[in-house]
């Protein structure tokens, strides 16, 4: 564990001004508070506040961050209490040690509600002071670091919740350093196969090329040199996280990932970015649409930097990161450098953005959703990167990569959004599912009478269009959802003896956060609310008396002589949103909820039968198709087949689709335990330099 002594001289490093004198009376008051108290890897507990400490040191933050990382869990863990720690350090400490306090006791990976008015709290303490999430991230970066003295089941968690919330949010902030260590600690635990198999072929290519970080490193240093720019150059392989994710949205092997390794230059000047772009540019070919210029279009974190890919030494792509030395501080600590150090005094750096300023842009919006589309909206903002598009007037509109120009119309406004007929870019008319460019115009063209079409979900990427679209499609589908849910409801109620009535379903709208009973009916109608979760709101004690009859099938929701099968037009697996359709002398078909098929049935509500999978882990007996695409060569099929028994799935069938002489199209019958499981599976198997494609099968033609 870290000396106090060893810490201050970590906090007068950057500020010289320091109160080691209230510092050590908060080290020794945490270390009292902890006495006795223990770790999973058996050292003593206050060692994670101690090294929480630390990592904020190497963001230069102030005396009253520092010392409620060494307080911040004494009010939650010990007999400490608000009353005691504002009598000896302040109101300002204090409040900071009640705000950790309270984030920690929020479940964010949750059930989905839950989750989302937790979000709503998370946004709130944080519009409040920002330090109490950097205290917590620092709090979950230590926790990700030491995870292994955890439970197997606990370390997954953890890990989820990391990826899902804590890594984005870091990445938001401005913190990419830490997004990234976040990213790929959660990654090691979550799929370990996948990360040991990136870091095998980075390992390969090593030996293959040598030290290509080396080499292109010093021919950049050279050709500045020669052009008289004084600059920093570093250069690192990219993490396998970020190989990966990479080679998931490209749909790409590793072995035709290009980009997999990145180079920072950091100048004197702006001047001198401008002058390094344009010699990396004449010395390397730039490569077409991978230029972003965030000087002149800053993030709304603060970031500035200049972006460029180019075809390196033996055409190796590189990214080229180029800023100047107080943009690269606000890079590594993003918002956070609003409250950095140096020399005893605060940094006066002029990229640093205000605090309340950055919170108010991130949740200007979110009063006006309700809480399934408030928590796609936060994690949609908190994982975009930006492009900067142009109205016709020349008004700047922000949008996450990949907005088209339907989010771009619902984020001027969502009238304009709903009555979008077309778009044109650049003054030339495109499809509404062109992904927009920085620096792009934007005309949308409206016409009165228009309706949001239930296909633009899958066209749009921002949380404000896509709540609109579900908003206006509710609204036209209404009586057919409520029609469904009603008879649902029915079928739901009935299977535990009670009877659907209007003051059940208004109570039961009140107590889910719904205005009327309608709106729960038309939620269940469209399968965003359960018929379950209506009656564990209502009987709770009914629910979990079903839930144990349940017990002895794969799902709930069916009467226990009623027979059953998975439908193989979409093989549903564990963890899948499902609904029953009833057959004659068949019983009860079980569909995903997205399935193709299920359109048949709309107009035969009373067909339809609420289901959901049992919790807890399944028997490896659930087949699901794949379609893979291999290199032709030998042992690859082997290799691959061995990877799947890794993965702890069973092959039932396997047929060769297609021969070609360098490449196979296979279609393999696989069994799973649930989605989770299908889920490492394809990552697995992306993630092998030696397939081309993987996908799941789900075939319509295949009907009950």
């Amino acid at each position: 564990m870290m000396d106090v002594e060893d810490l201050i001289v970590l906090v007068r490093n950057y500020n010289p001004r320091s109160n080691s004198r209230l510092i050590r009376a908060a080290y020794d008051y945490g270390q009292q508070m902890h006495e006795g108290q223990f770790r999973h890897s058996g050292e003593p507990y206050f060692t994670h506040p101690v090294a929480v400490a630390a990592i904020l040191t190497e963001m230069r933050l102030d005396d009253a961050t520092i010392i409620t990382a060494l307080l911040h869990d004494t009010i939650e863990d010990t007999r400490s209490t608000w009353v005691e720690i504002e009598k000896l350090f302040g109101r300002d400490i204090a409040d900071l040690v009640d705000g950790v306090t309270k984030l920690t006791n929020l479940q964010l990976s949750g059930a989905q509600s839950k989750q989302a008015e937790n979000f709503r709290k998370l946004f709130m303490a944080m519009s409040r002071d920002l330090r109490v999430i950097l205290v917590k991230l620092a709090d979950r970066l230590h926790n990700m670091r030491t995870i292994r003295s955890m439970r197997p089941d606990k370390q997954l968690q953890k890990a989820r919740e990391t990826m899902d919330i804590y890594a984005p949010l870091a990445g938001r902030m401005g913190m990419q350093w830490m997004r990234e260590e976040l990213e790929d600690l959660a990654f090691k635990v979550i799929n370990p196969e996948a990360r040991n198999s990136i870091i095998r072929r980075f390992v390969s290519l090593q030996r293959e090329s040598g030290d290509v970080i080396g080499q292109i490193t010093a021919d950049i240093r050279t050709v500045l040199e020669r052009e008289g720019i004084e600059a920093d150059v570093y250069g690192r392989a990219k993490k396998p996280f970020s190989v990966w994710r990479k080679m998931q949205e490209k749909q790409l092997s590793f072995s035709r990932l290009s980009d997999i390794y990145g180079f920072r230059i950091i100048t004197r000047t702006e001047a001198d970015c401008y002058r390094t772009l344009g010699v990396i540019h004449h010395r390397w070919r730039a490569v077409p649409g991978r230029f972003k210029d965030y000087i002149s279009q800053p993030k709304a974190n603060g970031y500035r930097s200049i972006h460029s890919t180019v075809s390196g030494r033996d055409g190796k792509r590189v990214e080229v990161q180029i800023r100047t030395r107080q943009m690269h501080e606000v890079a590594e600590a993003g918002v956070a450098a609003h409250w950095a150090y140096r020399d005893g005094v605060r940094t006066q750096n002029p990229f640093a953005v205000d605090p309340a300023e950055w919170i108010a842009t991130l949740t200007e919006r979110f009063g006006e959703e309700d809480h399934d589309e408030f928590l796609e909206h936060v994690k949609l903002e908190m994982y975009s990167d930006q492009v900067f598009c142009f109205t016709p007037r020349g008004d700047v509109i922000q949008l996450p990569r990949g907005a088209t120009p339907i989010d771009f119309a619902y984020a001027i406004h969502t009238r304009l959004g709903n009555s979008c007929v077309g778009a044109k870019v650049d003054g030339i008319r495109v499809p509404l599912w062109t992904r927009l460019k920085n620096g792009q115009s934007v005309e949308v063209i409206a016409a009165t009478g228009q309706r949001p079409q239930a296909t633009w979900l899958d066209i749009v990427v921002t949380g404000r269009a896509k709540a609109a679209i579900r908003r206006s499609l509710r609204e036209e589908d209404r009586g057919r959802f409520i029609r469904l849910g009603a008879e649902l409801a029915r079928v739901g109620f009935e299977h535990v003896g009670r009877r659907v009535t209007d003051k059940a379903l208004r109570t039961a709208a009140r107590q889910m956060g719904l205005q009327e009973s309608d709106e729960l009916l038309a939620r269940i109608g469209s399968a965003e609310v359960s018929v379950h979760e209506v009656l564990s709101t209502l009987y709770p004690e009914l629910a979990q008396r079903q839930d144990e009859v349940d017990a002895r099938r794969p799902f709930a929701g069916l009467e226990a002589d009623t027979s059953f099968q998975r439908a193989p037009c979409c093989n549903p697996l564990p963890g899948e949103r499902i609904v029953g359709i009833t057959y004659r002398g068949k019983g009860v078909v079980i569909h995903a909820i997205d399935c193709p098929v299920l359109a048949e049935y709309e107009d035969n509500p009373e067909r339809w039968v609420d289901l959901r999978w049992r919790e807890g882990h399944h028997p490896a007996a659930y087949s699901t198709l794949l379609s893979l695409t291999i290199r032709h060569d030998a042992g690859v099929l082997g290799r691959i087949c061995t990877l799947i028994g890794a993965q702890g799935a069973n092959i039932s069938d396997l047929e060769f689709v297609d021969r070609k002489p360098d490449f196979y199209r296979l279609r393999i019958e696989v069994e799973l335990r649930d989605r989770e499981h299908l889920h490492n599976l394809l990552t697995a198997l992306e993630a092998e330099s030696d397939v081309a494609q993987v996908a799941r099968i789900r075939d319509p033609a295949r009907k009950p």
